[in-house]
């Protein structure tokens, strides 16, 4: 079996829930994330935290892919949608696309009747057509190990 370390090989940024603020305080409104560019990169990983869900809330997510970078020809990628169950309370969701058929992807998050709060959004993307990437903004620390020895951390 060939191992490899992935993390030289992955770009992951933290996105804004509704295109301006990282989280998405209690409320039942619809949320928008930033708008994803998969530009150079054959896979993407969307991972979207919830906090507390008041009992009775209907919330669910799904990914929109467009081929125009401001997303106006945005259309609902078909099965991305996931239900979120009002006793998902802080638990994580994960969507996971390899070649995505269009350039940028987003995030869309229905909430509704009862609050829901999102704790943060992020996206991993993988499998660079180039072998040199470059971390986003987003992310403040960055190490590589090959092993783990003990000792001093």
């Amino acid at each position: 079996m060939l191992l490899h370390n992935l993390t030289p090989n992955i770009v992951v940024k933290r996105l804004t829930v509704d295109g301006t603020n990282w989280t998405g305080a209690a409320g039942t409104s619809a949320l928008t994330s930033d708008i994803v560019d998969t530009r150079g990169f054959y896979g993407i990983v969307f991972k979207i935290a919830f906090g507390t869900i008041t009992s009775g809330a209907v919330t669910s997510f799904k990914v929109q892919q467009g081929n125009i970078a401001n997303m106006s020809d945005a259309e609902d990628i078909a099965g991305s949608a996931q239900t979120v169950l009002d006793t998902n309370d802080n638990k994580i969701f994960i969507s996971s696309f390899m070649r995505p058929y269009k350039r940028y992807l987003r995030l869309v998050t229905s909430r509704a009747t009862q609050n829901a709060v999102v704790d943060y959004l992020e996206v991993i993307l993988y499998a660079p057509a180039d072998v040199f990437v470059t971390q986003d903004a987003t992310v403040a620390g960055y190490e590589q190990f090959n092993g783990s020895a003990a000792g001093t951390a």
